[in-house]
């Protein structure tokens, strides 16, 4: 008797139905042909043990399993469930007359159980594309994707369950959830506030231009002058997420494994904080199976990278084309895999190996030419894609003592908000640009004109502090960031002068 029962194979963060063709017939022998990775080949004998602990068994006959589109890499244990659950329909243990409704997906434990999978938003969202009545999983799994609307979810813990659920002798609770309920919940709840901050007024002011615009910002300043400390505050004035950028944001946390039963939406912007002796692979995504890297788990919000010039070349390299192209794409043999990568990048860095290079009160001991040299771990063409670089000064004691709490993240964000929303009003003809750090020159020549004034201002700036050549987009792209915050139609001179405050590694000076 042949029965079809359906699962899924990702790919990035596509979902791909797979039809499970079970057929069982006179002869003796187990055949599981479609393309299957060992994890799959050695589900029999975790069915078989799965199976045997409720009562029901692998018949003792010639069956032969199908998994369609065999060119299609299927990998990882989730397929245990749907393919015991075709078995049992193919030896009719179990009733089989609404298998083909339902998509099925679960790792089983020896004793019975249901283990958790990676990807079932993705999953869910295919499901419910291709047509099917509802999406049987894990329970733990049950909550996330329940945020699809129009699909009924069922979650289980264990393959007795199912069994009875499709003999019509049990019924399983269907997992529901308020979407909007979930999104909102804590859409604004952040760790960290700027009103915690004593002094660094520049350094605020410098993060809400960089928030405004998206502009990717470098942090250079002495050990415990606040850095981290700064940018980890960063995402509580980025504006809100919004429900598409929620379950885009979500989806690629499930692919990787890092969604919690108790949070079936992300509804914050993550913020990534890997450390420096990471690997390109772990840093872009990749692998034998590719998964996402730290720069798609970044997507949609902040990857901070502490200690810039200690990451090995060849990893911030690989940063750049998905900086530019805000996609990452995972080539291998049997599959190409993509992932979004639109992050906003924070970077902090001491200005020498000692630390104290422009510090107020300690001398530099680096010798001569040590203070180029350690910046020159990072290159050029990275540094090229940081809008905004600014000195970290320590805080003196008399601010450190103020009881005095500075200007809160809401109300920063609220101007970071009404700043987006006009360059969201200025592109709106342009689909892959939404916001200032995205512009390309054609663009910045019609929304960026600059008044004779201006332009002898950036002039003279860039002929007296030794500008390099690629400071003057930087300063204009961040010049109409300021401006949109002060709610300006045109950029003015002291919008200019602020930007060229932000770009201290490209003075001739600097290092020196």
């Amino acid at each position: 008797m042949l029965v079809k029962t359906f699962g899924s194979a990702i790919s990035g963060i596509i979902a791909t139905t797979v039809t499970i063709e079970v057929c069982v017939e006179q002869g003796v022998n187990f055949f599981l042909v479609g393309l299957p990775d060992n994890a799959v080949k050695e589900s029999q004998q975790r069915i078989s043990a799965a199976l045997q602990s409720y009562g029901y068994r692998i018949p003792g006959k010639k069956i032969i399993i199908n998994m369609a589109p065999a060119d299609i890499r299927k990998e990882g244990s989730a397929y245990d469930l749907p393919l015991a659950i075709g078995i049992l329909g193919a030896s009719q243990q179990i009733l089989s007359d609404h298998l083909a409704e339902y998509m099925i997906m679960g790792e089983l434990s020896l004793d019975g159980s249901v283990k958790a999978i990676k990807g079932s938003l993705p999953i869910a969202l295919e499901a419910k594309k291709q047509g099917f009545k509802g999406f049987i999983l894990p329970k733990v799994n049950a909550q996330e994707a329940a945020i699809v609307d129009g699909l009924e979810i069922y979650g289980v813990e264990n393959i007795l369950e199912v069994i009875n659920f499709f003999n019509g002798t049990g019924s399983i609770d269907r997992i529901k959830v308020d979407v909007k309920g979930e999104f909102l919940k804590s859409l604004d709840t952040y760790e960290y506030d700027f009103a915690e901050v004593k002094g660094q007024e520049n350094i605020k002011r410098a993060m809400e231009i960089a928030a405004a615009g998206s502009h990717n910002i470098l942090l250079i300043g002495a050990p415990g002058s606040g850095k981290t400390m700064l940018a980890k505050r960063l995402p509580s004035i980025l504006p809100p997420l919004t429900l598409e950028e929620a379950l885009e944001t979500t989806k690629i946390h499930s692919v990787a494994g890092l969604m919690s039963a108790n949070t079936p939406l992300i509804s914050v912007r993550p913020f990534r904080n890997p450390h420096h002796t990471i690997s390109d692979t772990a840093l872009v995504g990749g692998g034998t199976y590719p998964q996402p890297g730290e720069i798609s788990l970044a997507h949609n919000g902040v990857l901070f990278l502490d200690e810039l010039p200690e990451f090995k070349r060849n990893v911030l390299e690989v940063l750049r084309q998905p900086m530019e192209s805000r996609t990452i794409t995972i080539s291998r043999t049997r599959q190409t895999s993509d992932y979004p990568a639109n992050f906003m990048l924070v970077a902090a860095m001491n200005p020498c190996a000692c630390g104290f290079y422009n510090h107020p009160d300690k001398a530099c001991t680096c010798a001569s030419g040590a203070v180029n040299k350690y910046l020159n771990k990072v290159s050029g063409p990275l540094l090229d894609r940081i809008d905004i670089q600014i000195e970290v000064i320590p805080v003196p004691f008399k601010e450190l003592s103020e009881a005095r709490s500075g200007e809160s993240s809401h109300v920063v964000r609220e101007r970071v908000i009404a700043a987006r929303e006009r360059q969201h009003e200025r592109f709106k003809n342009f689909s892959d640009i939404h916001s200032n750090a995205q512009m390309t020159p054609k663009i910045m020549d019609e929304f960026c004109h600059l008044s004779p004034s201006c332009m002898d201002l950036l002039k003279r700036a860039m002929e007296k502090l030794g500008l390099s050549a690629r400071a003057y987009n930087r300063i204009i792209k961040v010049s109409r960031t300021i401006a949109d915050l002060e709610g300006k139609t045109n950029i003015e001179n002291s919008h200019i002068a602020e930007a060229i405050n932000y770009r201290s590694l490209d003075r001739d000076s600097w290092g020196r």
